[in-house]
């Protein structure tokens, strides 16, 4: 698939995703947000790939969904009544699949499922699906000048991209409902405050911190870190530690097996491992231990 809205460039095992149209302020777009599926979903499987960093071109990282458009720009089909039930049950039928299902929410899906770690390099505002598609994405860089608004009530609609989800659980119920109530801009020090942006830097220093931790995760197994994603994700929302016990116990008892036999006989010998396993080809068999179908 060739990109017209975003590029992909990989330089040193990492991954740069960049929103491409400046002009817009990298207003998202239902093109974008298949692109962005398709690159995440390749970035899996890409051996060259160990970690993703995503930015934007520009002073902006997104602002939002392009509101431009003609007919419903969200680019869902009114004619239907859905219920939840619909939902359910048809979730992949066409119907569905292409005029009620929430894109931003298939895109957060995308990198959910995707075996590499992800990094936002927020260089400027980020709003609306521009602020939510990062809840997905493991670590949040932002720059001292930029702002992130979950807007959705200001225009008269509920937030989307799995945001109920992910949003609580980076922060708190209460702020999270705090910030979608309020419909506002959010500065960087309240975001690094309550948590959701990890570091907070100079907006010329945003991707190099990125990139910075995107070498560090390059180094070691992408097995291993493929793993430790999804367990992660994963096990935070399982009813008793037993149930992450016996996930673990797995992941350890095949990873000892191949990639940690590396890593201890480096420690052993004083020098950096050397690890060539790929998260393409070589996830142990119990991999994956979930229905994928509730990852699409």
């Amino acid at each position: 698939m060739s990109y017209q809205t975003i590029i992909y460039a990989v330089k040193d095992s990492i991954l740069t995703l960049t929103l491409n149209r400046p002009d817009k302020l990298n207003a998202f777009t239902v093109e974008m947000g298949h692109e962005l599926i398709d690159a995440f979903d390749r970035a899996s499987d890409d051996d060259a790939v160990s970690a993703i960093v995503v930015t934007g071109a520009g002073r902006a990282f997104c602002a939002g969904m392009d509101l431009a458009g003609e007919g419903n720009v969200f680019g869902l089909n009114e004619a239907f009544e859905p219920d939840i039930e619909d939902m359910r049950e048809r979730l992949h039928d066409p119907e569905i699949e292409k005029g009620v299902r929430d894109l931003g929410g298939l895109l957060t899906l995308a990198i959910f499922r995707c075996k590499k770690p992800v990094i936002a390099a927020i260089n400027g505002h980020a709003v609306g699906i521009g602020a939510t598609m990062t809840c997905a994405m493991d670590v949040r860089i932002i720059s001292k000048d930029a702002m992130t608004g979950f807007v959705f009530n200001r225009i008269g609609i509920t937030p989307e991209a799995c945001s109920t989800w992910f949003l609580p659980r980076i922060v708190n119920m209460g702020t999270a409902l705090e910030w979608i109530y309020r419909a506002d801009l959010i500065g960087s020090k309240e975001l690094k405050k309550n948590g959701f942006a990890t570091h907070r830097v100079k907006g010329k220093e945003v991707l190099e911190k990125a990139r910075d931790l995107a070498a560090r995760i390059s180094r070691h197994s992408q097995v291993s870190v493929a793993l430790a994603r999804q367990m992660m994700y994963r096990n935070v929302c399982l009813t008793h530690p037993r149930e992450a016990h016996e996930v673990e116990s797995l992941a350890i008892y095949y990873q000892s097996r191949t990639s940690g036999k590396e890593g201890v006989q480096a420690f052993r010998d004083k020098r950096p491992p050397q690890f060539n396993d790929k998260a393409s080809t070589d996830m142990p068999r119990f991999y994956p231990w979930w229905d994928e179908t509730e990852d699409s």
